[in-house]
């Protein structure tokens, strides 16, 4: 490489990274701003770049709140050449900041932010629509045929189908696995919809893409090229667009125009990797290896776990680049030191923000930029065609993210098609259907489907992975505050009324159930099942349980079981682990979506004193023992099937009256005892200990004599 390309290429690389400090500066994350121009600094050599790098440093010292080494570095400058009043602008102004009065509001950074010297957009229009937010984090670019993960968020399907067929997705947002096969991903239609009404022109460009895409895997490189050309005719700052047509033009063997493609697509998106690739790829084929390694180890510096960058870069002819221990040097102290200060994930992570975000002024002149450049490879027809096509749309040629979503967005764009209302909570399901979280579950009660398209969700009901939709969630937010306020309010109000354990408490009319003893229930009914799923989104995890009644409905007295753990099956049945808490007399039945309800009030033991307290002892005891008795002369089967149901007897309480329930033995042995429902529901509207007892101990004296009668009648036969 002769030493003017040499210079040029550092020349670039110096920009940048200088880019990425302006914009980390933007993005308030003052401290990375500040490593970015001391790394600049230690490579740099011109002594008037060095002392404007050196202030900016200092200000991003100062606004990160470490002010004695930003004095220190002002200093520094001082020594180099005298400071202006301009060079302290933005110390004052944040200065100035954090000494007025708190009701002017905190404006760190806004006036600097003005004055930063590269491009970026410091803050978005109330009504603009900003670009990270319909962007996707695998490519960098715009969303087309979104797909939403189990985590609940998006990708482009394109990009989620590089990853190997064989595995699962991992999100690039949380890292989670998404549960599904690369091939059964489908597009979310809400957001596809959402994006092609709001953002035609990108979604035009998309399709665009998609088509040459198509054409070139068909071999038809010349058509492909053709519609790539349309697409950035349509959509001129879309870094996917020039890396793609790359690649076409490296087909077609036309290298130069291959790496003018390429350079674009880095400059539009320094820390997209794929972009230095394939800028790498066409350096090798016009035999400009020393630079095509540089661009192998940059891709490498910003995400270290590229194979292809890693694989490409050992197949470099060594004996073709004399200065290759220099340039791994070089590309490791300026590039890659880097990234080992902030790490391949921060820059990512927190630059990503500043980089995809451009105001409107600056966006437009790297618009006139990058068309100057692609139409210097056309011939005279098209540069004409394409002028013309530019003049005749020049009203539209604007950043796509622009659009004032907020004046077009309809709320029934984001409508449930369940419950015909704002989405609330909305979850997606893996055929890419967007409903509600209640409405969904409700649905799903009945029939493991989807209520749309009706494509089984058996193992979508088994994850229960019921992640909300990011993006929608965001977009409702941000664009309908005063809808989702109204829908919160519904919602909330709905909540409270299922959450009331006095009022309309849930009834599940089938069986006896007792205090303290557990009750496992098998739920298959769709009305229970939503009946289970209300009880514990409200988080009160309980409802009541009665025995059913011909006339009545169910009985007058029951008990309130809380629910301890669910499993779930996929065909949408359930298995409930339950246990009595309290007892309680229906004072009103009534009917809720399928399933009883009741007002109750809830009944506890009258406690005694005096004298009565030691007779109730005295009865306590001799009962207790009686039960013992009871329990001892069951077979072995029997005792060990009553103990892996209900576990062993409970030991006698150390305070007789402590609990507003009584013993909890008494409820255990009137759940293991051989009686019909019937002859136990009494006993759980009595208040009277003694009685209670006394209830018992009949019963058992009952069992003891039909044993012995029983034995009798043996011996005589």
């Amino acid at each position: 490489m002769s030493p003017s390309n040499k210079l040029c290429a550092m020349v670039t690389e110096s920009e940048s990274m200088l880019q990425l400090a302006a914009e980390a500066f933007r993005a308030k994350n003052f401290e990375l701003a500040a490593d970015i121009y001391e790394c600049q600094l230690a490579v740099l050599a011109d002594e008037n770049s060095r002392h404007e790098l050196t202030v900016r440093r200092a200000d991003a010292l100062a606004f990160g709140g470490k002010f004695a080494e930003a004095f220190v570095v002002y200093r520094k400058a001082g020594e180099m050449e005298r400071l202006k009043p301009e060079n302290l602008d933005n110390l004052v102004d944040y200065l100035t900041s954090i000494t007025r009065p708190d009701n002017e509001g905190d404006r760190r950074g806004e006036d600097a932010e003005a004055r930063a010297p590269a491009t970026g957009c410091p803050r978005e229009e109330a009504t603009g629509c900003r670009g990270e937010d319909f962007s996707c984090r695998k490519c960098l670019s715009s969303l087309f045929e979104p797909v939403t993960l189990a985590c609940g968020h998006s990708f482009c399907k394109k990009c989620l189908e590089r990853e190997k067929k064989d595995k699962e997705v991992i999100c690039k947002e949380c890292r989670l696995s998404s549960g599904v096969a690369v091939h059964s991903f489908r597009v979310n239609v809400v957001l596809s919809n959402l994006l092609a009404k709001w953002f035609p022109r990108v979604y035009q460009a998309g399709q665009l893409r998609r088509e040459g895409n198509g054409l070139y895997s068909e071999k038809k490189v010349e058509a492909a090229l053709e519609k790539y050309n349309q697409a950035i005719l349509i959509s001129p700052a879309d870094h996917i667009l020039f890396s793609n047509r790359s690649q076409i033009y490296s087909s077609l063997k036309d290298y130069e125009k291959a790496l003018r493609d390429a350079e674009m697509a880095c400059r539009l998106m320094p820390l997209w990797s794929k972009g230095h690739v394939r800028k790498a790829h066409a350096l090798v084929s016009l035999g400009r290896t020393e630079e095509a390694l540089r661009e192998y180890l940059l891709c490498l510096s910003i995400e270290p776990e590229c194979r292809l960058a890693r694989n490409e870069a050992h197949k470099v002819p060594i004996s073709d680049v004399p200065n290759i221990v220099p340039a791994r040097r070089h590309v490791k102290n300026g590039i890659s030191a880097t990234s080992q200060i902030f790490g391949p994930v921060q820059l990512s992570s927190e630059l990503s923000l500043g980089v995809r975000k451009t105001d409107h002024c600056l966006l437009q002149k790297r618009k006139r930029r990058i068309t100057e450049e692609w139409e210097r490879g056309m011939g005279e027809e098209e540069r004409s065609d394409a002028k013309k096509r530019l003049k005749s749309e020049s009203a539209q040629v604007k950043d796509p993210w622009r659009t004032p979503v907020g004046d077009i967005l309809d709320p029934t764009d984001l409508e449930c098609s369940l419950c015909m209302r704002l989405l609330y909570e909305p979850v997606t399901t893996p055929c890419g259907h967007s409903f509600c979280l209640q409405c969904l579950k409700r649905c799903l009660d009945h029939n493991p489907k989807c209520p749309l398209c009706k494509e089984e969700l058996s193992e979508y009901l088994v994850q229960r992975q019921y992640s909300k939709t990011t993006l929608m969630e965001n977009l409702i937010a941000r664009y309908l505050p005063s809808e989702l306020m109204e829908r919160q309010k519904i919602h909330n109000e709905e909540m409270a009324e299922l959450s009331n354990l006095n009022k309309n408490v849930p009834i599940f009319v089938c069986t006896m159930a007792f205090p303290t003893v557990p009750c496992p229930l098998h739920i298959f009914e769709p009305c229970y099942r939503l009946m289970i799923r209300r009880c514990m989104e409200t988080g009160t995890n309980c409802f009541g349980m009665c025995l059913g009644d011909d006339l009545k409905g169910f009985a007058d007295y029951g008990c309130l079981l809380e629910i301890r753990d669910v499993q779930f099956f996929s065909d949408g049945r359930s298995v409930v682990d339950t246990i009595g808490r309290r007892r309680f007399k229906v004072v009103q039945q009534r009917e809720r979506d399928g399933y009883n309800t009741a007002d109750i009030e809830y009944l506890e033991d009258v406690k005694v004193e005096g004298l009565a307290v030691g007779e109730l002892q005295s009865l306590h005891d001799s009962v207790y023992d009686q039960a013992l008795v009871w329990v001892n002369s069951l077979k072995i089967e029997q005792k060990e099937r009553i103990e892996g149901h209900f576990g062993p007897i409970p030991e006698k309480d150390s305070e007789l009256q402590a609990s507003p329930n009584g013993p909890s033995w008494c409820w255990w042995l009137l759940a293991v005892l051989p009686l019909e429902g019937r002859a136990q529901l009494p006993f759980l509207a009595i208040t009277s200990l003694k009685d209670r007892l006394s209830g018992i101990r009949k019963v058992l004296l009952f069992m003891a004599h039909s044993r012995r009668r029983g034995h009798t009648l043996g011996q005589r036969s």
